[in-house]
């Protein structure tokens, strides 16, 4: 039976899946009509398309944890299905973490302005270089893989043992649980700290920039300039939508090991939605191609909307 909590739970959570998929779906679209329409794809199309693709995958697999919870179907789930669950969740979170992380990358080769020769030599090979990251990436998603062997056996088990044990079996267990979540913490801290570089690389880049324009006499605004700021503002956004969501993300798995029977646990997972709905209309709103696209259909829509109410209006 649905209390009044898992009601309002399943409600936010729905909206928060309804947002994220709109945003997603609607950069997946445009950049998919656009591959077929000219045949070919930027590198930064791309990365935005497989992106919002992985982010939908995502969202889906947060919606069935979120019904999981809210219905207690975790105590019906068997193991086999527990578990693949919780490896597609791993995969679409890697993979959503480190393609957010090549948009870092890709701003700061794209536009950033450094004569050493390591930077130009990145420059020149950008696809060679983001498609080393990913496979250097899948280092990290066969760590978490073999870690979540350990995790897994540790997790579940806490809903297959009676209530009068599973206080005594988590204490029993605890340093091994501090032990493998912190682990799997640690999958999150390159990725960070890449974009993290990133974003000081552009300000350093900015900065000279601007120098060097009032050396010349020439103001400080130009074409360059607004291009370092838009590139600073999407690596900020995307740097603090991405720790929160690191964040919540093991304060969800410490809630449910720790509170793992508080009905208020399971609303720490609704920040866990920010990441892949919230970053989706970021990347619309510093995308002048998006941008334009959403504006459209914006107008499209609203004048949808007045000619139905005019022609509800006589008749």
């Amino acid at each position: 039976m649905l209390t009044e909590l898992d009601i309002i739970f399943l409600i936010l959570s729905i909206a928060e899946f309804i947002i994220g998929m709109l945003g997603n779906m609607f950069i997946g679209l445009v950049n998919c009509s656009e591959w077929l329409k000219n045949k070919n794809i930027s590198l930064a199309d791309f990365i935005f398309t497989c992106l919002a693709i992985s982010r939908i995958s995502q969202l889906s697999v947060l919606l069935f944890e979120s019904f999981t919870m809210a219905l207690s179907l975790h105590l019906h789930l068997n193991y086999k299905l527990a578990k693949s669950i919780t490896l597609l969740w791993r995969i679409t979170n890697h993979l959503t973490t480190w393609l957010a992380t090549c948009l870092s990358i890709f701003y700061l080769l794209k536009i950033a302005h450094f004569s050493n020769s390591f930077f130009l030599w990145l420059k020149l090979r950008m696809n060679r270089v983001f498609l080393m990251i990913l496979v250097f990436s899948l280092f990290f998603l066969i760590l978490d893989f073999l870690l979540l062997e350990a995790f897994n056996d540790l997790y579940l088990k806490v809903y297959i043992i009676d209530e009068y044990n599973v206080t005594i079996y988590i204490d029993e267990r605890k340093t091994l649980f501090v032990q493998t979540l912190t682990l799997l913490s640690l999958t999150y801290s390159l990725p960070i700290v890449l974009s993290l570089t990133s974003l000081l690389l552009l300000f350093l880049s900015l900065v000279r920039h601007i120098r060097n324009l009032q050396l010349n006499s020439m103001g400080s605004r130009d074409s360059s300039t607004e291009a370092h700021k838009r590139a600073i503002k999407m690596v900020m956004s995307f740097l603090f939508l991405f720790i929160l969501h690191c964040f919540s993300t093991q304060v969800t798995n410490w809630m449910f090991l720790i509170f793992w029977n508080n009905k208020f646990a399971k609303f720490v997972l609704l920040a866990v939605y920010l990441f892949p709905s919230g970053h989706s209309f970021i990347l619309i709103l510093g995308n002048s191609k998006l941008r334009q696209k959403a504006l459209k259909l914006l107008c499209h829509l609203k004048s949808a909307l007045k000619r139905e109410n005019l022609l509800q209006l006589y008749t």
